[in-house]
């Protein structure tokens, strides 16, 4: 059965995200991180740990910036501490997002699929 989102868990992982990127694009000097940009954010039901899932803008620097958030990872906490004003800001663990190349490779395999069953005809 599947679990519903409280509200308030909801919004508060939508504020995790903009802050995130806000940093990003304001505090973050690492020449890595400016090809990447965070896609969600997911609490535990504790709200002690963030899986914080990113993409990048260019998929030939992917390596150079899973490396850049995982240094960067202190750095993000310690902002998001400033920022919230929470008593325990959560433990940031980050995955790469795969969803967009997914979502090409079933579009590429759908549209593979049309045209060799027009070829069929």
């Amino acid at each position: 059965m599947a679990k519903v989102k409280s509200f308030k868990k909801e919004k508060f992982e939508e504020r995790l995200l903009h802050e995130m990127n806000g940093m990003l694009r304001r505090e973050i000097s690492d020449p890595r991180a400016s090809f990447l940009s965070f896609t969600k954010v997911e609490l535990s039901h504790d709200y002690s740990v963030a899986n914080v899932y990113w993409d990048t803008f260019d998929s030939d620097r992917k390596e150079d910036c899973s490396e850049a958030v995982k240094g960067l990872a202190g750095k993000f906490r310690s902002l998001l501490a400033n920022v919230l004003q929470i008593r325990h800001t959560p433990q940031l663990k980050f995955a790469y997002d795969n969803q967009f190349e997914a979502q090409a490779e079933i579009d590429r395999l759908l549209k593979n699929q049309t045209n060799s069953s027009e070829g069929d005809s």
